[in-house]
């Protein structure tokens, strides 16, 4: 009889190991060197589970992410793990040209490698994700680390000046950005946050910079309108790709971002 209990509970722990979460949930982070990390789990996770890792956005947290469960339940929906770290400060370490409060290449790294090891995740599928400054450093971390994720998918932040020239390999971006945005307009700005001096990019010449770095600086394959965005694709690059989205919306994300987003994702298979 003991044998039957011990095999059963043995069985649902592996069906369900959310059950058996340590650490990751709201109010109990997950700790690592420099910071810490939320994650939220599918129903079932196994060796195929991959990693939906968002990046708040300036004056944000890890746990805030955490706490929106309708975004959380989107993701863990699609079979994948929602992992939301803490910038340092609030903030990200954006290659602006000030100085970084901590190395969030090596910190973002730090943070996949972890819920890799600790929740049996799988390495090879990682989409690497953020909104505004949050997304400003999906953009860094693709052209700095781009081995770190199989794709990176950021709304409403691109690259800071002084402007990365190239960047260290070719991969698949996914871009969107409100035609109205003013916090992070898609021309950019000069201004002095908290007596700091900033320049956000022009997004289009940061755009210039992946099909520069991904071998596509010929005209979109595809250029189309869907409703109140204009998309343009580039998928026949040298190596990776570009999918690049205009909508009219100010600061923020377009309805369905996610659910968009890993759609475009799992649709790269196959692709170089």
């Amino acid at each position: 009889m003991r044998l039957m209990l011990w095999s059963l509970l043995t069985c649902l722990a592996w069906q369900h190991p959310a059950v058996a979460q340590t650490c990751g949930a709201v109010g109990v982070p997950c700790e690592i060197d420099d910071g810490a990390y939320f994650i939220a789990l599918p129903e079932e996770v196994n060796a195929e589970t991959g990693l939906f890792v968002f990046l708040h956005g300036s004056g944000g947290t890890g746990e805030a992410g955490a706490r929106n469960t309708g975004f959380s339940n989107r993701v863990t929906s699609r079979g994948y793990a929602f992992v939301t770290p803490s910038g340092a400060e609030r903030d990200w370490g954006v290659f602006d040209g000030l100085e970084e409060p901590r190395d969030d290449v090596a910190f973002l790294r730090a943070v996949i490698d972890d819920a890799v090891t600790r929740f049996d995740l799988n390495r090879d599928t990682v989409l690497l994700t953020g909104f505004s400054r949050g997304s400003s450093m999906v953009w860094d971390m693709a052209c700095r680390a781009p081995d770190v994720a199989a794709a990176f998918a950021g709304s409403a932040g691109g690259f800071w000046e002084p402007m990365h020239e190239g960047c260290e390999a070719p991969v698949h971006l996914h871009h969107s950005h409100g035609f109205r945005d003013a916090m992070v307009p898609l021309e950019g700005r000069k201004g002095v946050w908290r007596e700091r001096p900033f320049h956000q990019g022009n997004i289009m010449k940061g755009l210039d910079v992946w099909r520069a770095t991904n071998g596509c600086m010929g005209a979109a394959d595809i250029s189309v309108s869907e409703g109140a965005a204009w998309i343009k694709r580039w998928d026949s690059c040298e190596a990776g790709s570009i999918f690049f989205q205009v909508w009219d919306g100010g600061h923020g994300m377009p309805g369905g971002w996610s659910i968009d987003v890993i759609d475009w994702f799992e649709g790269l298979e196959g692709q170089g």
